[in-house]
């Protein structure tokens, strides 16, 4: 019998390793897994790369997993905001690489991954330093970059319900990353704040196939 369901959030981080890439749903607090980034903390992984929207917010989720000091390196598009404070400090003092991606280039680059699309030309960020070192080519008259697919070993999501199965449903914008970063990892874990039976869900509603979801772990914390 097919059951993705795990006992605690302690059980689904368990086996993530030390120098893991790992994509991290959410835009800005919106679909955030912070049950499951808090539990990453407590787990100890280090060494981490770490895939996002954003560079995290205030003390809390994603800037909390900093502070510990233990990612080396954050892929994403949105690093510095008002309450950036933890990445910005990491950052002047070079405890922390930054690789800077348009956020539709670090939508398309997660997509290429879970669809096996080797690399696409993008026009953004062409004649910046974005392209620096990257391959160009003029395509009808306009230039474009090429941009590399990114792979993660786990994805980190947040979703309303899921079923034994793995399929999962989003509550409005909170679907943002999740789907995309589902498909490109090869285990992703889901925090749901429901589980339901199987057959409660509308096939017709589902987003993320449950064939993209390796765990899932129902939390208490509310939706955003």
């Amino acid at each position: 019998m097919i059951n993705k369901i795990s006992d605690s959030l302690e059980q689904a981080v368990a086996d993530i390793h030390d120098g893991a890439t790992i994509m991290i749903g959410g835009f800005g607090n919106a679909g955030m897994p912070s049950a499951l980034i808090d539990a990453l903390i407590a787990q100890g992984a280090r060494d981490l790369t770490i895939v996002n929207n954003n560079a995290g917010n205030g003390e809390t989720g994603l800037a909390a997993l900093l502070k510990t000091k233990r990612v080396k390196k954050i892929v994403c598009s949105f690093p510095r905001q008002s309450d950036s404070q933890v990445f910005d400090a990491l950052y002047r003092s070079g405890e922390i690489e930054l690789e800077l991606t348009p956020q539709g280039n670090l939508a398309e680059r997660i997509r290429a991954a879970g669809a096996g699309i080797g690399g696409f030309f993008s026009p953004t960020g062409y004649g910046t330093m974005l392209a620096e070192g990257k391959e160009t080519r003029e395509i009808n008259g306009r230039h474009y970059v090429l941009e590399s697919p990114i792979h993660a070993d786990f994805a980190l999501i947040k979703a309303l319900r899921g079923d034994r199965w793995g399929n999962l449903v989003y509550r409005k914008t909170a679907r943002n990353f999740g789907p995309i970063m589902a498909m490109a990892a090869k285990c992703t874990i889901a925090q749901v704040s429901e589980v339901v039976e199987l057959g409660q869900l509308d096939p017709e509603n589902i987003v993320t196939p449950g064939i993209f979801v390796q765990r899932i772990v129902q939390t208490k914390e509310a939706q955003q």
